[in-house]
């Protein structure tokens, strides 16, 4: 895995960090539906591009 990947999934990481915390205050308090939505697509995406970044070792 070359810097720039390396690089990548830290910042990935970092912003998990972050938005599943949030997500799961969304779900308990779900003021804005779309919010909900929006928060588990990134989620989803970001996890997706992990995971390429981590199989392409």
């Amino acid at each position: 895995m070359d810097k720039k990947a390396k690089k990548r999934l830290d910042v990935i990481n970092k912003k998990l960090q972050t938005l599943r915390p949030r997500l799961a205050g969304s779900k308990e308090q779900a003021d804005d539906p779309s919010e909900l939505a929006e928060l588990e697509a990134e989620i989803s995406s970001l996890e997706n591009e992990a995971a390429e970044l981590r199989k392409s070792k």
